[in-house]
C-alpha cells in the first residue's frame, strides 16, 4: 500500500508538472523532415528524455514529501494505537479494582447478615428457654 501510495503520488507530480510546462520543440529544418519514417523515432528518443528529466526532478520532491507524509501517518497510528493501548489499561484495572470493592462490600454484607441471624438464633433460643424455665419451676 506505502508504494501504491508513493507511485501514485510520483505519477501525480509528473503530471502536473508535464502540463504546467509546455516545452516547444526547436522547429525541424528541411532536410529533418524528410528523413526516412525509421529515423523519426530515433530522434526522438533524446527529446523524449529531455523532457523527462525535468519532469522526474520536479517529482523528486513530492515522492519525498509523500515519504515524509508516510513516515508521519506511520507514526500517528502507532501513537493512537499505544494510546487505545493505555486506555483499555486503564479501564481493566477500573474494571478490577471496581469489582475487588464489589466483593468485598458483599462479603462484609453476608458476614454482617450471618452475625444478624446468629444473634437472631441465640434470642429466640434464650426466649425459648426463658418461657420455658418457669413452666419447669412449676412443675417441681
Amino acid at each position: 500500500m506505502n508504494k501504491s501510495i508513493l507511485l501514485s503520488a510520483l505519477i501525480a507530480a509528473a503530471a502536473l508538472t508535464a502540463c504546467s510546462k509546455k516545452e516547444e520543440a526547436p522547429a525541424a529544418e528541411a532536410p529533418a523532415a524528410m528523413a526516412p519514417a525509421a529515423e523519426a523515432p530515433a530522434a526522438m528518443a533524446p527529446a523524449a528524455d529531455a523532457a523527462a528529466a525535468p519532469a522526474a526532478d520536479a517529482a523528486a520532491p513530492a515522492a519525498d514529501a509523500a515519504k515524509d507524509a508516510m513516515g508521519a501517518a506511520k507514526d500517528a497510528a502507532g501513537n493512537a494505537m499505544d494510546a487505545t493501548k493505555d486506555a483499555a489499561g486503564n479501564a481493566m484495572s477500573a474494571a478490577k479494582d471496581s469489582a475487588g470493592n464489589a466483593m468485598e462490600a458483599a462479603k462484609d454484607a453476608a458476614g454482617n447478615a450471618a452475625d444478624a441471624a446468629k444473634a437472631a438464633v441465640n434470642d429466640a433460643a434464650n426466649a425459648a428457654a426463658a418461657a420455658t424455665a418457669p413452666a419447669t419451676e412449676e412443675k417441681k
